[in-house]
């Protein structure tokens, strides 16, 4: 490989500034009842489309983020094909909120904000990856080793992050890049 082709792409630095830049700002505030209608012409599309025997309903939630005066847009599934949404771990119904955020146009910041579920799919998803942050935790306290999660999505590897801040003898960060980033768990040194 050639000097010239090591070179960084002077491009892509303002990129990575405008991201970090763009982190630091505060989101922008969410339409809920415009997305709330947006979302109903995308899902009368992918139900019919898709021929799915499924019924949504749209609510608006008081919203969960700290500060936030707005509210949620919750879609929860329900119907004979909802098994469907929720075979190998919620891939379809996590692609349909995908792709829903990208209907709306979301920025990124938002996307936590308008959330689809199926069979209460996310309260126990919630419940075990708190389980699972708790008894990771334990075990790294009791060995002394890091324990490394499975690559898991933003939003999870949040959920773990918020579960043990403050937990006594472990601190988390996270580690890797894309659809590969792993939460770890280390142990904090004894004094």
């Amino acid at each position: 490989m050639s000097d010239q082709q090591r070179t960084t792409n002077p491009k892509r630095a303002p990129a990575k500034e405008f991201q970090r830049r763009e982190r630091s700002q505060p989101a922008p505030p969410l339409d809920a009842e415009k997305a709330a209608g947006e979302l109903k012409k995308f899902l009368d599309l992918v139900a019919r489309e898709m021929r799915l025997e499924i019924e949504y309903y749209i609510s608006l939630a008081q919203s969960s983020e700290p500060g936030a005066r707005d509210s949620d847009v919750v879609v929860t599934f329900r119907g004979s094909d909802q098994e469907l949404l929720l075979e190998h771990n919620g891939e379809l119904l996590l692609a349909l909120e995908h792709i829903g955020h990208r209907w709306l146009r979301l920025d990124p910041r938002l996307h936590d904000r308008v959330r689809f579920d199926c069979g209460d799919y996310r309260a126990t998803r919630l419940a075990e990856l708190k389980l699972s942050a708790r008894v990771a935790a334990q075990r790294v306290r009791e060995t002394g080793d890091p324990f490394r999660f499975n690559p898991m999505s933003s939003r999870e590897r949040r959920i773990v992050h918020l579960e043990l801040n403050g937990a006594p003898g472990v601190r988390t960060m996270s580690d890797g890049s894309g659809d590969r980033r792993q939460l770890v768990i280390y142990p904090v040194a004894r004094k």
